[in-house]
């Protein structure tokens, strides 16, 4: 069966709710299917605080019957493949669905099966991820009696970008306060070079490391997971670098056991899984090389087909995935696809690769790093109106806009298409 639409979203996370909310509200006439399978949407930017015990789950979840517009069809189905010339989409239920404008916002999945063992070792005994269930997280570090604590992230781009290491913070600080810190070695290893790729917001947290006494690891990737043996592998990315910052306080026991090859015990270990473009995308002629979705960075418009735009973490974009950065790329789509819809050109309003990342350092402290393309720090002017003049640094103030007015706005005003 083929049904047609003026316009079709996949997706009914971030991108896809604020894109069809924010359209309906320029034109409220407009015809548009958003494909969406799962039941539930849910405010990943508080898995962070849930992992640290501070934050309630339920709170991150709603029914997707309630943030999906009234004005929209929902198409509670999963797409499996693109048509682009003849511009339709497959579903599995075996439909088509034609359209005059595409937008393609499904975000990312998860592929613990990237790293070997992951798969049969992730959210189980010892071993967990905010990315997948923090509420394990958090059983993991209630428990934890002291060792190796050893955080890590994957070669492949995430999701929020920060997160591997705001859950190394709260740890740290969560052991600090429960006599633990004198037991326990925390491990911050990355594939990165640096901290941070922001030089004001990297020597802040360079500051919170030392302050951790935390052994920062650049250009460790991880390889293997024996999760019986409790050893977790890393490969160098960098054999000839060696900018390792291992902090006084106990001794870090890790085997060097070929060229550039280093095993580490571990007595928990929270690791960002492997992260990558959906299937039915990855596999699709609408990807780049890297297997993401191959848009213009300014105008967030197909670099092949005119007549889709993509937005969010699917986004083949040289920025962070992050809700922040596909709070400023919404406009931007909707703005052109209203001007194709008119048969004029696009608008020359273009997405400036804004995103931030709330860089959690203990509880109650948190520093806001707010970048665009070019790694420029771009704090936003309203931070004044809270009292923060200096967001690079840490601040209680921060932590409130964090914990509670930020998953305010994103209920009440982003998922509803008003301004934030």
């Amino acid at each position: 069966m083929k049904k047609s639409y003026q316009i079709v979203i996949i997706g009914g996370g971030t991108g896809g709710i604020m894109t069809s909310t924010q359209l309906l509200k320029r034109n409220s006439s407009l015809k548009i299917a958003v494909v969406e399978p799962a039941d539930f949407h849910y405010y990943q930017a508080a898995w962070t605080l849930v992992g640290a015990g501070d934050y309630d789950m339920a709170k991150t979840k709603k029914p997707m019957s309630d943030v999906m517009p009234k004005n929209v069809t929902w198409i509670k189905e999963f797409a499996t493949g693109f048509n682009p010339e003849n511009n339709e989409i497959n579903l599995a239920n075996g439909d088509i669905l034609g359209y005059d404008l595409l937008v393609v916002s499904p975000g990312l999945v998860m592929d613990p099966s990237l790293i070997e063992g992951l798969t049969e070792a992730m959210d189980k005994g010892v071993v967990c991820s905010n990315y997948t269930d923090p509420e394990h997280t958090w059983e993991v570090i209630k428990n934890f009696k002291g060792g190796n604590a050893v955080f890590t992230q994957p070669t492949t781009p995430i999701k929020c970008g920060g997160a591997p290491q705001k859950i190394a913070y709260l740890a740290a600080d969560y052991f600090r306060k429960n006599n633990l810190a004198d037991k326990t070695n925390v491990v911050y290893a990355t594939p990165g070079s640096v901290i941070f790729g922001i030089k004001i917001i990297a020597d802040t947290l360079m500051e919170v490391i030392h302050r951790y006494k935390i052994h920062f690891k650049p250009f460790y990737a991880p390889v293997k997971i024996d999760a019986v043996n409790q050893i977790i592998t890393f490969k160098s990315v960098a054999p000839d670098e060696n900018n390792c910052i291992v902090n006084e306080g106990n001794v870090l026991s890790e085997k060097l056991t070929g060229e550039s090859v280093i095993e580490m015990p571990f007595d928990m270990l929270h690791i960002a899984p492997p992260q990558t473009a959906p299937k039915f995308v990855k596999e699709s002629v609408l990807v780049n090389a890297a297997g993401w979705l191959d848009v213009n960075h300014g105008t967030l418009q197909h670099n092949k087909f005119n007549n889709i735009f993509g937005l969010g973490d699917v986004a083949g974009l040289p920025t962070a995935k992050t809700g922040a950065a596909i709070r400023k790329q919404t406009p931007i789509v909707v703005e052109n696809i209203l001007r194709l819809m008119d048969k004029k050109t696009l608008s020359e309003k273009i997405y400036n690769g804004y995103s931030s990342c709330p860089l959690i350092t203990g509880y109650g402290k948190m520093v806001l790093a707010e970048f665009d393309y070019q790694n420029n720090f771009i704090p936003d002017p309203k931070l004044k109106q809270m009292l923060i003049f200096d967001s690079y640094k840490e601040h209680w103030r921060l932590w409130i806009l964090k914990k509670y007015i930020l998953p305010y706005l994103y209920w009440n005003k982003m998922m509803k298409g008003k301004d934030v």
